[in-house]
């Protein structure tokens, strides 16, 4: 019975938005302890706010344990709760001795809450640890072109601005600040100079590293959203398809009421 009261509260959208609204205060409390002279005045205050607020984190870890009860493993499965139930046990060591930095960390750690509460900011980290495998392969193509270009670029800029194409590593620093669009105008003023192809050098460059392989980045990190998303969508069917059958219900029901409409309207058709 207090596991199925506990988990009917732990699913209740006031109570996620509650906690989430706490995690935000508890940033801003953070924010207020750094100014020495607000410690100082009301040292006090914030230390009461510390602890409600901290009794407040117990409170939901220990519902979100028995909502789990008998089953915890079920609990511990799902490393947002894993991280959860860490970083508030750890916020709960005392603030001196041996134990003092774990617990100012935890503290800290807290405000990094808002990640595992906000289902949107998950679904974004969970897109980013996803996608780092296809992002390898995408940072070895580019790492190729910048070499390939860095060793090309060294011998014909190198002595006419030796700056910024003297040595290999001068030469891949100047293509990796290109890729960010700033200043590339200006480093190609300088080998035009000497070379008038050189622009040949420099567009097929952006060209191939900012704006395809760039944009592969993009569209890896897009493709991976979107899958995450559907299954995100999917585990929230199966925790809860009851409301599933429901929509799938009204929607047989719209088309019945549809359908019998229509005979009604055959009917009158025929009469007349």
């Amino acid at each position: 019975m207090l596991a199925t009261a506990c988990h009917r509260l732990a699913e209740r959208k006031d109570f996620q938005h509650f906690i989430l609204g706490v995690i935000v205060f508890t940033a801003i409390v953070m924010g207020l302890e750094t100014d020495a002279s607000l410690k100082a005045a009301y040292g006090p205050v914030l230390h009461t706010l510390n602890t409600v607020i901290q009794g407040i984190f117990v409170f939901e870890i220990v519902v979100r344990l028995v909502a789990h009860w008998p089953r915890l493993g079920r609990f511990f499965r799902d490393g947002w709760n894993v991280a959860d139930f860490l970083i508030v046990t750890a916020s709960l060591l005392p603030q001196v001795g041996a134990f003092a930095t774990v617990a100012r960390l935890a503290r800290l750690l807290r405000v990094a809450r808002l990640l595992s509460a906000s289902p949107e900011l998950r679904l974004i980290i969970s897109t980013m640890l996803r996608s780092i495998p296809s992002l390898g392969n995408v940072t070895l193509l580019l790492s190729l072109v910048l070499y390939i270009y860095a060793i090309t670029g060294h011998h014909f800029f190198h002595e006419n601005d030796p700056e910024h194409w003297g040595t290999l590593g001068r030469s891949l620093m100047t293509l990796f600040q290109i890729l960010t669009l700033e200043g590339w105008i200006e480093v190609q003023k300088i080998s035009l100079e000497v070379y008038p192809y050189a622009w040949m050098f420099f567009s097929s460059y952006v060209v191939i590293a900012v704006f395809v392989v760039i944009n592969l980045f993009i569209a890896v990190v897009l493709n991976n959203m979107e899958t995450a998303r559907e299954e995100h969508e999917m585990e929230e069917n199966k925790r809860h398809p009851r409301h599933d059958l429901l929509a799938r219900i009204h929607t047989l029901k719209q088309e019945l009421d549809d359908l019998e409409r229509k005979l009604r309207e055959d009917k009158t058709g025929e009469t007349k």
